[in-house]
């Protein structure tokens, strides 16, 4: 008999673990409170770049990074293929670009150890950087050229997700509304109730993939889930992608040129809670930052400015993989600005999950970690630390 599978959230990362579980055999429902990819996928650039969002250390969190953007090729392949659509996956590599001589000082350790994981990455100015990126501003003195980083268009790659996991029989319920009750059995697998179905939905194993909204589970789930909401502010440019050749990185600001004649540029990042309304002074740090690297975007207004809610962990690391105690409930959820990047190798890993095997890399992400340290004695305050 086929198991059944339930997909709480509709972001990325949910469509990707319906999309696997599917290519599986198992029978997937997908339970989205409002609209599909609304939230953190909508507000998502498209990079898929884990060079420049990690400049620190290998980690284990910076290798399942590289994990998943060496997925991406075959991954997108098989999305593309089973749902006929094009989700603009552009090789264009990045450049990380700096203005000021004291910047320069660390970036060969940071090169040599990015290039000891395959990035070919290099330090690049003069006439090099400007054949590179023709319109970046003369005042670039240098940049970290890393040529395997590339970007999708995120609507479309949800578009796709979409219809896949339709052509693959995945029961897609939007607009399910809040959930309103959640019971796991001792036998194993859980029923959920949302607010606008008009039955429980039984499954053998529930995945929960509900980003900012996770922290809700915790009373039914029995861990700590401390996934907060950022709101991530960003704008668009008309231009080519012959104006914007590359992901171009700042300390301020990103830009990403899309095959739709749109500049993207963000993020402008804050606390409001669940609001995702966009603000004035959000979108103003943006364009300031636009006319000081892009001089051509300074004589321009943004012709689109948008918000989401990007699930943030106070770690800054997903919680990622089976409830201790309940093997049938799955946790991929807090992947904060790297939800696009972490598609691939989170449903890879859910997958495998489903089928009963783990996987090492996962350790460090286990959904339980905040609840252990909650039963430690004369524990210190966690310190928050957000990834940029």
């Amino acid at each position: 008999m086929t198991a059944s599978v339930i997909v709480l959230g509709g972001g990325i990362i949910g469509l990707s673990c319906a999309f696997e579980a599917a290519r599986r055999r198992y029978k997937v429902t997908l339970l989205e409170p409002y609209v599909p990819g609304g939230q953190a996928s909508g507000a998502a650039a498209g990079m898929l770049a884990p060079y420049s969002e990690n400049t620190e250390q290998p980690d284990d969190f910076f290798r399942l990074c590289v994990r998943s953007l060496r997925l991406y090729p075959d991954w997108v392949r098989d999305v593309e293929q089973c749902s006929a659509a094009d989700v603009e996956w552009v090789r264009s590599g990045s450049l990380n670009v700096f203005q000021h001589e004291a910047d320069l000082l660390p970036l060969q350790a940071r090169i040599r150890m990015h290039n000891q994981w395959g990035a070919e990455a290099e330090l690049v100015s003069g006439r090099a950087l400007r054949e590179l990126e023709p319109k970046l501003t003369d005042k670039a003195i240098a940049a970290v050229y890393t040529p395997e980083e590339s970007h999708v268009y995120a609507p479309k790659l949800v578009e796709a997700l979409l219809k896949a996991c339709r052509r693959l029989g995945v029961d897609i319920r939007q607009d399910a509304g809040e959930l309103e009750r959640l019971e796991l059995h001792d036998s194993g697998g859980a029923t959920v109730k949302m607010r606008l179905l008009d039955n429980a939905v039984a499954c053998d194993k529930l995945v929960v993939c509900s980003g900012a909204w996770s922290g809700q589970y915790e009373r039914w789930i029995g861990i700590r889930i401390p996934i907060h909401p950022i709101r991530g502010q960003i704008c668009s440019y008309g231009g080519t992608m012959q104006d914007v050749r590359h992901i171009v990185m700042s300390s301020q600001a990103y830009w990403v040129g899309k095959r739709n004649d749109r500049i993207i540029c963000g993020a402008s990042e804050d606390v409001a809670g669940f609001r995702s309304d966009v603000t004035d002074k959000g979108i103003s740090r943006l364009i300031r930052s636009s006319g000081r690297w892009f001089p051509h975007l300074s004589q321009q207004q943004p012709l689109h400015r948008w918000a989401g809610l990007r699930p943030a962990t106070v770690d800054g690391r997903p919680l990622l993989g089976p409830v201790r105690g309940n093997r049938d409930v799955i946790m991929a959820a807090g992947h904060y600005r790297n939800g696009i990047l972490l598609s691939p190798v989170t449903a890879m890993i859910v997958g495998d999950l489903l089928d009963g095997r783990e996987s090492e890399s996962i350790a460090g992400f286990l959904p339980e970690r905040f609840t252990e340290r909650d039963s430690r004695p004369n524990q210190s305050a966690m310190s928050t630390h957000i990834l940029g």
